[in-house]
Parts: C-alpha cells; structure tokens; sequence
C-alpha cells in the first residue's frame, strides 16, 4: 500500500464498548476516564484508531443509542472537556478517534421530540419525525405492518390519537429525513465533532433514515434457511437509495477539515453490490463487511464472501472493512465453538445451533483473526476479541438490559452477553475494570472465571491470544504486503484457503477436517497454533514469507 495513501483505507480499528471497557470512577460502568487510563494498552496493542460506541447525554434506554443532545457527554462517561482531553492523548500516542453517530432516531427526551408532544397534530414540531394517523375506522390501528428491530410493532399511539414511528424501542423515535432541519442539524452535530478533533465517525443504522414516503406495509420475510443466492429486495424502510443523496452531504462535511477526516457506515445490505453503493468515490469511505462476519466457517463460504467483497467494492474505489464481532452480535469464539456454524442473514437474530466447545471456537477464532488481517483492506476489533473473550451465554435473566428482552416478550436474551465488562486483571475489584475497592458493582456481572481472560494473565504468554493479536498486528504494520492492495489466490485442496500477497507474504487457513502439508516458503511468520511435521492442523493458520 502507498505510504501516502488515507490512512483509512488499511487502519485496524479498536472498537470501544464504553460502558464495559474500564471504569474510571468506580461506579461500575465504564467511562471517558477509563478510556484514558487504557490508552498506553492500546498503544502496545498495535491499533491505528478507536471507534467509541454513542457517548452523547442520553437517559440510556438502549445504552446511549437513544441520544437526547448530540453536543453533551452524558454525565456517566465524563464531559465534553473529558472528551477533548481524550481525542487529544490518544492523538499523542498516534491513535485516532471515531465516534458513534446516531441519526436514524434520537431519544423521546430529546428537545425535538418534545416540542413535538406539547405541539399536537398537524404542527411543524411533529414534521421532524414520522407522525401518522392509525388504520381503520377510529385509528386504532397502527398505520401499517412494521416491527421494531427489538421486538413488537414499530409504532406506539399517542393520547391525542396519532402514532409515531419507532424502528427500535418506543423511547427511539424515527426522525424524518426529507425534513431540511433534520439535515442541517447533523450536518451541524459532524462539524460540532469534527472541530473537536474526532478523525471520523461510525453511522448506526446508516441503511436507514430514508423511508418510502407511502410507508407501505413489508415485504415478505425470507427464510433463514433459504440457500439459494441473496436478492435485493425493494424495503420500505432498509437501504433506500436516496439514503446516499444524505452521505454525499455529509462527505462534503467531512472534506472541510483536514487530515483525512472518515465515515464508516454499519448498512445491512442485501447484496455486496448494494453495499458498495455506500461508499463510491463522492459518499461515505468504508462500510463494515458484515457478510464476513455472518459467514459460516467453511471455505467455500468464506472464500465467495471475500470475493464478492472485494470485486464489488474495488469497482467503486473504495477498501474492504472486514470484522468478526462487535456490540451487537454474538461473539465470535462462541459462534464459530459449535459443531454447525451456520451463517445468518441480516435483520435476523443468531440462535446458536447445539452446546459450545470453546476449545474448539478458540482454535478458529485465532485463525480467523489471522484470515481477517491478512485480507486487503480494513478491520475492526471488538473490545475482548483480543483476549478470546467468548460470549455469556448464561447470565441470569434478573440482569438482562438489552430493551430486545422485554420487548420480545422474554424470547430473545439481546445482546447483553457480548456486552459483560472486559477484565484486565486475574482477581482485584471487578478484574481491573474498575478502580480498587470500587463499591460499585459492574453493570452487567463478570463470570468467576473471567480472570483466565484477563490482559493481565495473558500478557507475554506467547501462546494467549492477546499474544497473537499483537505479533499479528506488529507484522501487519510493517510488512510491506499488508493493509490495502489485491490478492491473488493459490491452488489449495478443498476446505483450504490459501492466497498470495506481495511482495512476498502468503496466507494458509485450513477449514478442513485433515492436516494440510503447506507449500515451500523461507520463513514462518507467525501461526495462531503449533505446527508439526510442516503440516497444517485442522482450523488453525499461518502467515508466510515466500
């Protein structure tokens, strides 16, 4: 890659949960505080940048994605002043900064959104979100068939009759999009951020906002199940294309600062070619790869899904972003620690098929990793990945918080099991993610066994995962071969994978059920399990200098 390139287009990029990455002040959620006191880790880590999940005010209903003022720092993770002091250490230490942004929805107490209540009907409050008449003869009816991604219908009745539009919980309404002030607003919140410091942002929900301006009932859903090849489907309110006449503004935005300023953009899309839509040369920079990461572990898959991702994202100029886990998804030794690991679709929560085997998952987890930073392009780290983390499955139903719980009707557990604070040391209060003799319980409970996980515990055994991810990312920073640019695939038997980088770097994951015997080379670089005999084990890899 050129030295000169943006420094997006090969970043690896460590993804903050802040609520459960340290705790600063003991109160048992993390911080800004904690984010700072973890800056010289992140530095020995390896990682070029930091993306902060929603840190706005917030009365936390789903976890500061519901956001009341997009210029304050809610109370619990510190001050704007926090937040500049933040932006500009881990500036020192060469390491950027990337928001959430959050502009599908905002909080019901936002100021908006009760100017909007207090107006009534008909008035020009109300034009900002999505306010309609109900169906049938009194309006009792919501004004069509939509669901909340958390469960239960999409729309809640107010008292004076009307109904509004809530994607996710009630608390969330949807603004609305073909509204100027809605625009300028955001347009206005970027350069509030921009002139801060921060180096970028990451857009939830960047595949709605725009909804079809009928609001006609949904299509039908596609089986999960369903093998044959994925479809665009005409959404009413998912990935509409006139979502990017918005990006191209907000590039604009973004252009009038220097440094590289970016976007990436969490878009569910059906199709790799309607992903790419996301970021062609004048709309956003990059958008996570989730094909990727809903992927079942098998070489056929994979390698279609790496394919596809890089054909259609080249034509439009822009780099692959390639991830494994994050806030919102079971994580990825749990997922890939079954005996079947299905792939899933988009909008569609992941059940997992049968009991884990954490050894099992652990071992494709370490390949994995190497697979993702091997490939062309960008990726992202989710808080723990680094530290094998696998996902709580067994947290007792008392202290579920994800708004999914209630909201299914106590179906679906959420999110919360990716979500448990990350320990950084064996024992000590809360394994180190808060201060010493902190009285302040973590708010979602650690298991006891969380300090086997821990930093650390980890640090400079050179068999831990923490291990691998920092040699991986030492390498990846300086091999030449490593970052943006193309690929070139190898012969390899079945259930193998193997491709060539130059100068001179090849990779060799073997997803099959045998050894593999690896090709010549003249040295190893590194391989996320022992080799013998220069054979390849089943669900392990190893990165090569040919």
């Amino acid at each position: 890659m050129s030295p000169t390139a943006p420094w997006w287009r090969s970043a690896v990029i460590y993804q903050v949960y802040i609520r459960s990455f340290a705790d600063g002040n003991g109160d048992g959620v993390g911080d800004i505080a904690g984010i700072r006191s973890r800056l010289p880790y992140l530095k020995s880590l390896g990682v070029d940048a930091i993306w902060i999940n929603p840190w706005y005010k917030s009365p936390m209903a789903d976890h500061g994605y519901d956001v009341a003022d997009f210029r304050e720092i809610d109370p619990v993770f510190g001050t704007v002043a926090d937040a500049e002091r933040l932006i500009e250490e881990a500036h020192a230490l060469g390491i950027r900064v990337i928001p959430d942004i959050v502009p599908n929805h905002t909080s019901d107490r936002h100021a908006w959104f009760r100017a909007a209540l207090a107006a009534g009907p008909g008035s020009a409050e109300r034009e900002r979100y999505v306010f309609r008449a109900g169906r049938g003869p009194d309006g009792s009816q919501p004004p069509n068939d939509w669901v909340s991604c958390f469960g239960g219908p999409a729309w809640t009745r107010l008292p004076d009759g009307e109904w509004y539009l809530h994607l996710f919980a009630p608390e969330q309404p949807d603004l609305n999009w073909e509204h100027p002030e809605v625009r300028e607003e955001f347009e206005s919140i970027l350069r509030f951020w921009f002139g801060r410091g921060v180096d970028g942002f990451r857009i939830d929900v960047a595949h709605g906002l725009v909804k079809h301006p009928e609001l006609p009932d949904l299509p039908p859903r596609r089986d999960p199940d369903d093998e044959r090849p994925r479809q665009h489907v005409d959404h009413p309110h998912w990935d509409r294309d006139e979502v990017h006449e918005i990006y191209r503004s907000w590039r604009k935005v973004a252009d009038e600062f220097p440094g590289d300023r970016s976007f990436v953009a969490e878009a569910w899309a059906d199709t790799p070619e309607r992903l790419a839509a996301y970021v062609r040369r004048d709309g956003l920079h990059t958008a996570f790869n989730f094909d990727f990461l809903m992927s079942s572990w098998d070489a056929k898959d994979l390698r279609s899904v790496i394919d596809g991702s890089l054909g259609m994202l080249g034509a439009v100029g822009a780099p692959a972003t390639w991830v494994l886990s994050n806030h919102d998804v079971v994580r990825h030794p749990s997922r890939y620690g079954r005996r079947t690991v299905r792939r899933w679709v988009a909008n569609e929560s992941y059940r997992p098929d049968g009991p884990l085997d954490l050894d099992l998952g652990t071992r494709r987890a370490r390949a994995a990793a190497l697979l993702m930073l091997a490939l062309p392009g960008g990726a992202y780290v989710y808080q723990g990945e680094e530290l094998g983390l696998p996902e709580v499955e067994d947290l007792p139903e008392s202290v579920l918080q994800d708004p999914t719980w209630e909201r299914s009707g106590r179906t679906d557990r959420g999110r919360d099991g990716c979500r448990v604070p990350i320990p950084w040391t064996e024992g000590g209060t809360a394994f180190g993610f808060s201060p010493e003799g902190a009285t302040g319980e973590p708010w979602l409970p650690q298991p006891a066994e969380w300090g086997r996980f821990a930093v650390a515990a980890q640090s400079g055994d050179t068999t831990s995962m923490l291990e691998l991810y920092r040699a991986a990312l030492g390498i990846r920073r300086d091999h030449p071969a490593l970052g943006d640019g193309s690929m070139d695939w190898l012969d390899a038997p079945e259930g193998v994978l193997a491709f060539r980088r130059e100068p001179g770097f090849v990779c060799v994951v073997n997803l099959s059920a045998e050894p593999y015997e690896l090709p010549a080379y003249s040295a190893l670089l590194l391989a996320s399990g022992p080799l013998r005999n220069g054979r390849l084990e089943p669900d392990q890899a190893v990165w090569l200098a040919v």
